[in-house]
């Protein structure tokens, strides 16, 4: 090739290179903003403050170390179960920290950092249907109600024999079913459900728990398939909260005995091993 058809390609092959080259983590910086999705609608992982009306809770909490540790702003994205990873594919998201449960599928569309939480996935019921309704199995050829596109919704497809989920964009619309005796039971995370027990109390429908988890699963922030150097500075976070004691700080913040939960850690910030 000659000189001059060289000089004339060169720019456009140092664009392209750079291309190349180009990643969310870089973006990211960029930008100065890390974009976390989040529900908004799961206390106390992520929930409007009645006070403030900013998404705040765990979750929330977890991003704001990440985007600290990058030097950049937060921006709190609030998102739906069944967006969690289209928007993340799409790239309208750079992290998801959505109450997102590990599963072979979901690792073969996105990658997952460390565990951030570990949820005993359980069934609640309604207090006058206890007597016969004492482990998941009795939910067999019943109805429940789930969020759609959740694991919760999974789980009890894959374990409970005969069952019709009924599923919702979220999960007080699932709780109302259950109250209004639509379904039998609701499927979702322990602490999610103790939350609408307790609300439940000043109501005439009591409800209550089954026991017996229907399967338990850990958490981690998604991110995008391939994002390498954002996988591995949002694990770096996550490690220095782990050795440093914060994870625990923070979990006890909205977990521990001064909250209404009164949930003790049994995990740590580590990788989750599927």
């Amino acid at each position: 090739m000659k000189l001059n058809a060289i000089l004339t390609f060169l720019p456009v092959m140092l664009a392209c290179a750079n291309v190349a080259q180009a990643n969310a983590l870089d973006d990211i910086k960029t930008r100065g903003t890390l974009v976390c999705g989040t529900l908004g609608t799961s206390e106390p992982f992520s929930f409007q403050d009645p006070k403030t009306r900013q998404v705040v809770g765990y979750e929330v909490d977890l991003c704001k170390e990440i985007a600290d540790n990058l030097g950049v702003k937060l921006d709190v994205k609030m998102i739906s179960v069944a967006a969690r990873i289209p928007e993340l594919v799409a790239g309208r998201v750079d992290v998801v920290a959505a109450n997102l449960g590990w599963s072979a599928d979901r690792a073969k569309q996105i990658d997952y950092s460390y565990a951030d939480y570990v949820s005993p996935q359980k069934i609640l019921i309604r207090q006058a249907d206890a007597d016969k309704l004492t482990k998941t199995g009795d939910l067999s050829g019943k109805r429940v109600s789930a969020v759609s596109g959740s694991s919760s919704e999974a789980g009890a497809k894959r374990l409970i024999p005969d069952v019709t989920t009924v599923t919702f964009k979220d999960p007080p619309t699932a709780f109302v079913a259950l109250q209004q005796k639509k379904v039998d039971g609701f499927v979702g995370s322990e602490l999610m459900l103790l939350k609408f027990q307790q609300g439940a109390e000043k109501t005439p429908v009591k409800l209550t728990m089954i026991n017996e988890p229907l399967f338990t699963e850990p958490w981690g922030l998604g991110i995008k398939k391939g994002e390498k150097a954002l996988l591995d500075k949002v694990n770096e976070t996550m490690a220095g909260l782990e050795s440093s004691g914060k994870a625990q700080t923070i979990f006890d913040k909205w977990f521990g005995p001064q909250t209404q939960f009164h949930t003790e850690r049994v995990f740590k910030m580590e990788e989750i091993k599927g």
